[in-house]
């Protein structure tokens, strides 16, 4: 009888494993510093808008821009996955939008390299808080 569980229990668990993210390589960008107040309204405009920033989960310049914002914030933000194994993936737009590097913003059409103060974002966006 244990020599059937153990096969059993193993088959029965599968599928999950098989579509666990760490199998697959996925990663993503973990953003660990708190949001302020502001940085959550700056993020809900900057979406509200079409402001999209282009980003790699490996990528140090991108992670030190989401922790501008923090973690609530970043989670309002639009955010495109361009590295292949990253999740939710979106390689073939960043390339049609001949993305050069991380992060890029894409603010009214016109995309800008770099990190960008939330200072400098809400200049550039029109955002009054």
């Amino acid at each position: 009888m244990k020599r059937l569980l153990i096969p059993l229990l193993f088959l029965l668990t599968l599928p999950s494993v098989l579509n666990s993210s760490h199998i697959h390589n996925q990663r993503e960008l973990i953003v660990t510093s708190e949001s302020t107040r502001e940085s959550i309204e700056l993020a809900k405009y900057l979406k509200d808008n079409g402001v999209v920033k282009y980003s790699a989960y490996w990528c140090p310049n991108c992670l030190n821009q989401s922790e501008l914002f923090g973690k609530q914030a970043y989670k309002e933000l639009n955010v495109v996955e361009c590295s292949r194994d990253g999740i939710n993936s979106q390689t073939q737009l960043c390339i049609d939008k001949k993305i050069k590097g991380f992060p890029t913003w894409e603010i009214n059409g016109k995309l800008i390299l770099g990190v960008l103060s939330l200072k400098e974002l809400s200049n550039l966006t029109g955002f009054k808080n």
